[in-house]
C-alpha cells in the first residue's frame, strides 16, 4: 500500500470533504423544505395539487439522478456548478423525502385532527403545531437513512466538475498516477461523515423517545 501522496495532496482530500458537507447540508434543507411540500400537497384534498405532487414524485423516482443532474446543468442557462448540483439532488431528494413525511402523517392517529377541528383549530395551524412534530417523531429513522444516502450519492457531480470529494480523489489520482489508494483514503472520509451521522442520529432519536 502506497500512502506516500498524503503529505503532499491531504488539503485535496479536507477541501473535498468540505464541498461534500456543504452540499449534503444545503441539499438537506431543500429538501426537507421540498418533501414537507409535497407530502402536504400529495395528502391534499385538492385533486390538482395531489395530481401535480404524485406526477411529479413518480417521474423523480422513476428516472436517474444523474439524468437530472444534466437536465438541470445543462438545461439552467449559465448555472453555477455547485448550484446545479443542489438543485438537482434537493428536486430528487424532495421526492423520496415526500414519501416518507407522507407515510409518517398517515401514521398519526385520525383522532389528532378530529380533535383539533373541534376545538377550531386551522388546518395549517393543526399541521404545524400537532401533526407534524409527532409525524417527524415516527419518521426520523427514515430521515436518517435518506440523509446518509445523501451524502454518499453527493460523489455524482463530480461529473459536472464540482469539486467534491470524488473529484479531488480523481485529481490525486491523476496526478499521483496512483489509482488505487486515494479511493481507499476517500471510502474511510465517507465511511467517517455517515458513520458520524448516524451516531447522532441514533442520540437524537432516543432523547425523543425518552422524552415521549
Amino acid at each position: 500500500m502506497n500512502f506516500s501522496f498524503l503529505p503532499k495532496y491531504y488539503k485535496f482530500f479536507l477541501s473535498g470533504t468540505g464541498y461534500t458537507l456543504l452540499l449534503s447540508a444545503l441539499t438537506v434543507v431543500f429538501g426537507l423544505i421540498g418533501g414537507l411540500a409535497l407530502a402536504l400537497m400529495k395528502t391534499s384534498k385538492n385533486k390538482v395539487m395531489k395530481a401535480i405532487a404524485v406526477s411529479y414524485i413518480e417521474f423523480i423516482r422513476g428516472t436517474p439522478l444523474l439524468i437530472q443532474l444534466y437536465i438541470v446543468y445543462y438545461g439552467i442557462k449559465d448555472i453555477p456548478m455547485l448550484a446545479a448540483g443542489v438543485v438537482a439532488m434537493s428536486l430528487n431528494s424532495s421526492a423520496y423525502i415526500a414519501e416518507i413525511i407522507r407515510a409518517g402523517i398517515g401514521a398519526v392517529d385520525k383522532g389528532q385532527f378530529e380533535a383539533a377541528k373541534s376545538l377550531g383549530m386551522p388546518t395549517f395551524l393543526t399541521y404545524k403545531e400537532i401533526i407534524i412534530p409527532q409525524a417527524l417523531k415516527n419518521i426520523l429513522p427514515a430521515l436518517g437513512n435518506e440523509f446518509i444516502i445523501l451524502i454518499k450519492e453527493s460523489a455524482i457531480v463530480s461529473v459536472i466538475g464540482i469539486h467534491d470529494l470524488m473529484y479531488n480523489t480523481d485529481v490525486v489520482r491523476g496526478n499521483t498516477f496512483i489509482a488505487f489508494e486515494p479511493l481507499i483514503v476517500a471510502a474511510l472520509i465517507y465511511f467517517a461523515l455517515t458513520f458520524t451521522l448516524s451516531k447522532l442520529l441514533g442520540k437524537v432519536e432516543r432523547r425523543m423517545t425518552v422524552s415521549d
